[in-house]
């Protein structure tokens, strides 16, 4: 690092002192809290993209939001250039970034890391780093933070994008180190077009005409719901209704929102009796979280709720259909060996119903510890990767392989086959890669591919919410001295420590029909979080609390 490198970070940083007393940690989410303390935090990860950049070489995103969080927090986080999230390995660097205490700490740190990751820091060579934000009112300040952070790398350069959602950033990201075409115009045209194909292909004159046109989706009073206003205005065949855009003067995710709606189980702001029947989907504060619901003709606000768990089913059924129909031999010269392997991944805390409908399918289904990250990674091992959290984060990965395989059939079956039902599950195929983000899960374009979907099944969303019914379940949590105790393994459903407590856990799991039950450290609190189901409700809540009985006595207070 040179002088005039060092001067810089020195001058620069003494404009953003850390809180007092506060220690962040950069997690799934990266870095979230009250917005009144983080703009040092944000200023140091502006920091942490530029050096991402330049050891990369590739287009790096930032991204200002607490997405289901409340108004007055707000977060921080890195695009990696493939469009995920930040590379595990340098999760903790951003960690000791965050909470250096003062100037020449943090020169001392970066320079360290520079050196070990063989990152040069001499201005010769450029890089961009694109921001955003979403709509929360601390985000223009932030933003201004991120810029500084990255202004003060020579040779980098903050483009802002302005307000996007999560998963548009995440995907400019993608498109960017792609070569391919990434501002905000260029998203709707690729989401809005693959819709189109879809539907276009969808079965002529059976049942496809069955499905109402109208949809009603909550935007949680976020990005999501503007950008929606814009989105629909470019698709044809479906009639979207969008509330809680935060025009109508909402607080972003209160009493709205794809979390509410999925933990509360009850009806968001804005909607009720004059829904009943109707299908309604809830987006996230920065949408990339979705699920439906459906207004039962009750007086309570109770809502029937359709879930990532059911998108996940929604989505491999109609996947697992067309590469059916791509297999069956139409031309013995047609060079048609791809045996295509599509895999379902799920956490622990999908419904065992969902599971086990998906095994009954004939499906491959395999775990991943909780989070987006270990989630994605395993669904990226496949040729086709389907993951869903029953919250509603997910989406479909496919490899380039089978791409590039799908793409030279999709030409081959034009020439011998066109129009053949073997070329629409090609082109259908093709569609759901251009459709659905692969960078992240995405709720603008997870929500026109289950639309397109439920079209070419001809099916109500009471129809798709029949194909299983969950188990009740319930969640708890345990306060704790200190939840490191407990170490887990086979993704979490297996406790290794404390010794003894799996014992305990199987024995009072054996005394329920259905009974399922695992327990984990969280990883902000200290607190063990119990996951309990059953074939009954009541059976689930006595489950649940039996084994936060046992947690207690293992590791509680009263055990030390």
């Amino acid at each position: 690092m040179n002088e005039d490198q060092r001067l810089l970070f020195l001058s620069s940083s003494s404009h953003f002192p850390p809180p007092q007393g506060v220690k962040l940690s950069y997690g799934t989410s990266g870095f979230r809290a009250d917005a009144s303390i983080l703009q040092s935090t944000v200023y140091r990860v502006g920091i942490l993209a530029a050096l991402r950049a330049l050891k990369t070489q590739s287009v790096i995103g930032l991204m200002i939001t607490a997405s289901h969080n409340e108004v007055s927090d707000n977060g921080v986080k890195v695009a990696d250039p493939s469009g995920g999230m930040l590379s595990q390995d340098w999760e903790p660097f951003a960690d000791t970034l965050a909470n250096a205490r003062h100037p020449q700490h943090l020169v001392e740190l970066i320079a360290e890391f520079v050196q070990k990751e063989n990152i040069t820091l001499d201005g010769a060579k450029s890089v961009e780093i694109l921001l955003a934000r979403d709509t929360r009112p601390s985000g223009e300040f932030l933003l201004e933070a991120a810029k500084q952070g990255i202004g003060s790398i020579i040779g980098a350069v903050a483009l802002d994008m302005g307000i996007l959602t999560t998963p548009q950033l995440h995907w400019m990201v993608r498109a960017r180190n792609g070569g391919v075409k990434a501002s905000e115009t260029d998203y709707f045209k690729q989401l809005s077009s693959s819709f189109r194909c879809l539907v276009d292909l969808s079965p002529s004159g059976t049942h496809a005409n069955n499905v109402d046109d109208k949809l009603v989706v909550d935007g949680a009073n976020g990005v999501g719901g503007e950008k929606l206003e814009i989105l629909k205005t470019m698709l044809n065949g479906l009639a979207i209704e969008v509330r809680n855009s935060g025009k109508e003067g909402g607080v972003l995710n209160e009493g709205v929102g794809a979390d509410y709606v999925q933990k509360e189980k009850v009806v968001p702001f804005s909607f009720g009796s004059q829904d009943i029947g109707l299908r309604c989907a809830s987006l996230d504060g920065d949408a990339d979280r979705l699920v439906y619901f459906v207004v039962p003709s009750t007086s309570s606000n109770k809502i029937e709720l359709v879930d990532g768990d059911k998108i996940l089913s929604l989505f491999a059924i109609f996947i697992k259909e067309q590469l059916s129909i791509l297999n069956k031999e139409i031309d013995v010269k047609a060079k048609n060996g791809y045996q295509c392997h599509l895999g379902i991944v799920q956490t622990a805390y999908a419904n065992g119903a969902s599971t086990d409908y998906l095994k009954q399918l004939g499906l491959e289904v395999t775990f991943t510890p909780t989070g987006v990250k270990y989630l994605h990674e395993k669904a990226a091992g496949y040729d086709i990767g389907i993951y869903f959290e029953a919250n509603g984060h997910g989406t479909i990965l496919f490899s380039e392989q089978f791409l590039c395989w799908l793409k030279a059939r999709t030409t081959e079956l034009s020439a011998i086959a066109k129009g053949s039902e073997q070329h629409k599950a090609a082109l259908r195929l093709l569609a759901v890669s251009e459709l659905i983000n692969q960078a992240v899960g995405d709720a603008l374009s997870g929500v026109l591919l289950v639309e397109a979907i439920l079209k070419h099944m001809g099916w109500s969303i009471q129809r798709w919410n029949e194909l299983y019914q969950d188990l009740p379940s319930r969640q708890l949590k345990v306060k704790v001295v200190d939840r490191s105790a407990v170490v887990t393994a086979n993704a979490e459903t297996v406790a290794v420590t404390p010794p003894g407590i799996q014992e305990a856990i199987n024995a009072e799991t054996a005394k329920h029909l259905r009974g399922r039950c695992f327990i984990r450290p969280s990883g902000t609190e200290d607190v063990i979080r119990v996951y309990a189901e059953a074939s009954s409700q009541d059976a689930a809540d006595n489950l649940a609390h039996s084994v936060a009985k046992l947690v207690d006595q293992f590791l509680g207070f009263g055990s030390s």
